[in-house]
């Protein structure tokens, strides 16, 4: 994609001395630090916006265990 001044802009990566693959692993990297295919896969169908909000108090409370589970102390093993 290009820009009004014509320069590149998304996501980028310059191949240096032949090496593909190296380009590769950087630009799947980039690709999944800026959420891209989180985002479309979200979008791919529609969710109900109970059901948003359902997936995510579950998630909070998987996550408020989790915090739970790891403050505690270990039972003893004898």
């Amino acid at each position: 994609m290009y820009d009004k001044s014509n320069k590149v802009t998304g996501n980028l990566v310059v191949v240096t001395h032949d090496n593909v693959e190296k380009a590769l692993r950087k630009f799947k990297k980039k690709v999944a630090e800026s959420g891209l295919l989180q985002n479309l896969r979200e979008r791919e169908t529609y969710e109900k916006p109970t059901t948003r909000r359902k997936k995510a108090k579950a998630a909070a409370r998987r996550r408020w265990k989790k915090k739970l589970a790891d403050e505690q102390l270990p039972k003893k093993l004898y």
